[in-house]
C-alpha cells in the first residue's frame, strides 16, 4: 500500500483548510520531485469525503500529454476515483467530485481543432448546467507560471472558480492569496530530493582550459563513471544519467558536443547517447527506467515540463553569450533520488552541475540557497582514524506505527490538562468547563449586529450567535469523516486509525478500558464536528511535548561500530572573503566558510578552533548509516535518528555537544526543534552509559557568548542550568 510521507499529508491539511479560508487564490508552492500530483490528487479524495457539490477542473500545461498522465497518476493511487478527460465532460458534462484533467492548448490556442466553436459553445453550456445543479468549481492550476496569460484567465473566469489553487516550483506573486508551502528540508528529509546540488567539484580558484565543451564533459563522464561504480556496491541497478544542456540556436555547439563524445565511445549508434531536440529526438526509448542505456542526454533550455527522469543527476550547462533565464526546472531535473531514498552516502546523495556559466550559477544559488555550494573532497588525517564509537541505528524489525501509542498518549493528555478519570460523567463536567461543547445538534456559530464604520472596534461589538441544527447522519456524516480525517493528517495517521481513536476514547459503543467519555454514535458525530478547533490543538499539543510522553517500549536498537569517515564531500561559500583553515579539524583543509551551518555551529567551530584546550573536533552528519546516530521516540512510539552536531576531544576526553538556534537580545529561545527536550534526555543516557561527556550548546545574543548545559534541560537562559561555555570546555 502507497504510504504518504509526513510533509505530504502536512500539505493536504493545509489545502484542506484554505477551503475555509476568505482568500479566493492559494500558491501552493512545491519543490520539484515532491510528489506534488499526489498530494493534489489525495487533497481531491479528502475533499470530498467531507464537502458537498464540488467539482475539480485541473488544468495542464504543455503540448505534451500531462493531463492524461496526471489523470493515470490518481487513479493509480485513489481507487474508484472520478477522472475525466476533456473528451468525456464533452459526452458526459460534470458530476459532483468529478475530477476533470484538461490541457490548457486545447481550451486556449487559436486554431487548435481540439474543440470547433460548436465545441466550445457546449462546452460552456455544459458549466452552465453544472452551474445550475447546483455545483461549484475548484480549478487547480498546475505549472501555473506557465499559463500565467489573459486568454488562460479568461479560460478560469468561464468556471466562476470558488476557488484556485495555483501550483508552482517558482510561483509569481499574487496577492491576496493564501500561500501554502513544502518545506525542501522537508522533501530531502524524506529522501525523495538529493540532499545537496554540488557547483564545479574541485574546479579550484582559477584554471586554464583549452576546450571548454571537453573540460566540462571530462568532469561529468568521470562523475558518472564514480557514481555508477558506488551504485554497484550497494547492488543498485540505478544508472546515472548526465543532462548536457546546449544554448538555442546552437547547432555548431551541438556537433562539437556530439565529436567529443565519440572521442569516448559514447554514441547514438551504440546507445550511450540519446538526444531530445525538437527536429532531432533518439535512444528516448524508456531511457526513464533505473537501468536504461543512455549515459548521455542532449536538450536545449525548455524540455518538456512533466519530463520525469529520476536516475538523471549530472547538468553539464554550456555557456551562450546571449542573456538566458534562469529555469530551475533544469535543475529539478537532477534532483530526484532514483529509488525514492537515500542512500546514506554524500556522493549518491547529492546531484553535480558543471558551467562556466556564471550567471546560470548564480541563478541556481539565488534561488536553492545553501542548497547549492562549492564543493572539494577532503580526507581525514592520519592520528584520527582509529576513534571509535558506538552508534545507534533504528532496526527493521522494530516497532511499526500503530494507533495504540497515540491513544495512550491522549489519555494521559486528558488526565494531566482536565484532570480526567475513569468517571466519564465527571469528565462531561470537567471539559464542559474548558470549553468543550456538548449536544446531540450541530452547533454553528455566526454573529449578529449593525457596522457602520468597518473598524475592527465595531466588529468586536458584534454579537456571537449560536445556529443549531439537528444532526443529519448523511450530510453530517460527510462532515464528521471529513473532520477525522483531517485530525489525522495532523498526527500523520490514516482516517482508520484515527477514526478508533476517537471511538475508543468517546464512544459508548466501541469497548476500552480507559475511556473519557461515553457518548451515543450521533452525540459523537456532533462532539466532534463542534470541537473540531479544540480536538485539533489538544491533539497537537499531546503528541508534541514530553509531558504526555507514556511509558514506551524499548525501542529495538541495532548497535554499530562508528569511525570518522576516512575523505568526504566538504562544501563551502567560496565568495566568503575570509577562508581561514581551522586547524583543529580532523580533517586536512577544512576551512571557517563551511556551509551548511547555522549560527551557533559557526560560533561553536571558531571557539573550538581558537581554544588551547580542544585536541580535535569533528562534524557529524545530519542524516545516514555513516555517521554518529543516537535512537529515540516521539509521543506516537515512531522511532527517530537523532545525530549530534560535534565530536571533540578535550584532554583525552571524548565530548559530544549539540548545538541549538540561540537566545535573542531579550533572552528569547531561538529554538524551533520542539523535540529539544527530548533529545537532551536521550543524549544524557548516552553519555551515561558509554561514559562521556558532552550537552547543549547555544548561543546568547544578549551578550554573544555561548552556553552549555549539562544536566536538566531549561529554556530558559538564566536558568543556573547554563553555564558559560569557556568555564567548562
Amino acid at each position: 500500500m502507497f504510504q504518504l510521507a509526513e510533509f505530504q499529508l502536512k500539505a493536504i491539511g493545509s489545502l484542506m483548510e484554505s477551503l475555509n479560508e476568505s482568500n479566493k487564490e492559494v500558491i501552493f508552492k512545491s519543490p520539484t520531485g515532491s510528489g506534488k500530483t499526489i498530494i493534489l490528487t489525495h487533497f481531491m479524495d479528502e475533499c470530498g469525503k467531507g464537502h458537498f457539490g464540488n467539482v475539480f477542473i485541473w488544468l495542464t500545461p504543455g503540448k505534451g500529454d500531462l493531463e492524461e498522465q496526471s489523470k493515470a497518476k490518481m487513479d493509480k493511487y485513489i481507487h474508484n476515483s472520478s477522472t475525466k478527460l476533456l473528451s468525456d465532460v464533452m459526452t458526459d458534462g460534470f458530476e459532483e467530485n468529478d475530477a476533470c484533467f484538461i490541457n490548457w492548448e486545447k481550451l486556449t490556442k487559436k486554431g487548435n481543432n481540439a474543440l470547433k466553436e460548436s465545441e466550445k459553445l457546449n462546452f460552456q453550456e455544459h458549466i452552465i448546467n453544472a452551474h445550475n445543479k447546483g455545483l461549484e468549481f475548484i480549478i487547480i492550476v498546475d505549472e501555473s507560471h506557465q499559463n500565467d496569460t489573459v486568454r488562460a484567465s479568461d479560460i478560469i473566469e468561464l468556471f466562476k472558480p470558488k476557488k484556485i489553487i495555483r501550483t508552482s516550483a517558482t510561483p509569481k506573486n499574487y496577492a491576496n492569496a493564501t500561500l501554502i508551502e513544502v518545506p525542501e528540508e522537508d522533501v530531502i528529509a524524506e529522501g525523495l530530493i538529493k540532499k545537496m546540488l554540488v557547483i564545479n567539484e574541485g574546479f579550484g580558484q582559477a584554471i586554464e582550459v583549452e576546450s571548454p565543451i571537453s573540460y566540462l564533459l571530462d568532469r561529468a563522464l568521470d562523475k558518472q563513471n564514480e557514481l555508477k561504480l558506488a551504485y554497484e556496491e550497494r547492488k543498485s541497478i540505478a544508472n546515472p544519467l548526465i543532462v548536457v544542456q546546449l544554448p538555442n540556436n546552437s547547432d555548431v555547439m551541438q556537433d562539437e558536443v556530439e565529436r567529443y563524445l565519440a572521442t569516448k565511445d559514447v554514441t547514438y549508434e551504440n546507445g550511450l547517447l540519446a538526444v531530445w531536440l525538437s527536429d532531432k529526438k533518439q535512444n528516448l526509448e524508456e531511457i526513464e527506467e533505473l537501468n536504461a542505456t543512455p549515459i548521455v542526454i542532449i536538450i536545449k533550455q525548455a524540455i518538456a515540463t512533466g519530463w520525469d527522469c529520476p536516475r538523471a543527476q549530472i547538468l553539464v550547462k554550456l555557456r551562450e553569450n546571449t542573456g538566458e533565464t534562469f529555469e530551475i526546472q533544469t535543475i529539478g531535473r537532477i534532483r530526484r533520488m532514483p529509488e525514492l531514498k537515500h542512500y546514506e552516502n554524500d556522493l549518491l546523495d547529492s546531484c553535480y552541475l558543471y558551467t562556466f556559466d556564471e550567471k546560470f550559477t548564480e541563478g541556481v544559488k539565488l534561488h536553492l540557497g545553501k542548497g547549492a555550494l562549492e564543493a572539494i573532497k577532503l580526507f581525514l588525517k592520519k592520528e584520527h582514524r582509529e576513534i571509535t564509537l558506538t552508534s545507534e541505528q533504528k532496526s527493521v524489525i522494530g516497532l511499526s506505527k500503530d494507533a495504540t501509542l497515540s491513544l495512550k498518549t491522549m489519555v494521559l493528555y486528558y488526565e494531566k490538562e482536565y484532570g480526567t478519570s475513569t468517571r466519564t460523567v465527571e469528565n462531561e463536567t470537567r471539559m464542559k468547563t474548558k470549553g468543550y461543547i456538548f449536544s446531540d445538534k450541530v452547533v454553528k456559530k455566526t454573529f449578529t449586529g449593525e457596522v457602520h464604520t468597518l473598524t475592527m472596534q465595531e466588529f468586536e461589538n458584534l454579537k456571537s450567535v449560536d445556529m443549531v441544527e439537528p444532526l443529519n447522519t448523511h450530510r453530517h456524516g460527510r462532515e464528521y469523516h471529513n473532520r477525522v480525517s483531517t485530525l489525522g493528517v495532523k498526527l500523520s495517521l490514516p482516517y482508520e486509525q484515527m477514526n478508533t481513536i476517537i471511538r475508543r476514547l468517546f464512544d459508548k459503543n466501541v469497548r476500552y478500558d480507559q475511556k473519557v467519555l461515553r457518548l451515543d454514535t450521533r452525540e459523537v458525530y456532533a462532539f466532534v464536528i463542534n470541537n473540531f478547533n479544540k480536538l485539533k490543538e489538544d491533539f497537537r499539543l499531546a503528541m508534541s511535548s514530553p509531558t504526555y510522553q507514556t511509558i514506551l517500549p524499548l525501542p529495538v536498537i541495532a548497535k554499530k561500530e562508528f569511525r570518522i569517515p576516512q575523505e568526504f564531500l566538504f562544501t563551502y561559500n567560496a565568495k566568503n572573503r575570509v577562508q581561514r583553515e581551522y586547524e583543529s579539524n580532523v580533517y586536512k583543509g577544512y576551512l571557517s566558510s563551511a556551509e551548511v551551518r547555522s549560527d551557533s555551529e559557526k560560533s561553536f567551530e571558531k571557539y573550538c578552533n581558537e581554544s588551547d584546550n580542544i585536541d580535535w573536533i569533528y562534524k557529524n552528519g545530519d542524516k545516514g548509516n555513516e555517521y554518529l546516530s543516537i535512537v529515540y521516540q516521539d509521543n506516537s512510539g515512531t522511532h527517530r535518528s537523532f545525530y549530534p552536531d560535534y565530536i571533540l576531544s578535550k584532554g583525552g576526553q571524548i565530548w559530544i555537544i549539540e548545538t541549538k538556534g540561540g537566545f535573542n537580545r531579550s533572552g528569547a529561545s531561538e529554538d524551533i526543534d520542539k523535540f529539544s527536550p527530548k533529545k537532551f534526555e536521550v543524549l544524557k543516557r548516552y553519555l551515561n552509559k558509554y561514559n562521556l561527556k558532552g550537552g547543549f550548546v547555544r548561543k546568547d545574543k544578549s551578550n554573544n557568548e555561548l552556553f552549555i548545559c549539562m544536566n536538566n534541560y531549561n529554556d530558559d537562559i538564566s536558568s543556573d542550568e547554563w553555564q558559560l561555555l569557556e568555564d567548562v570546555l
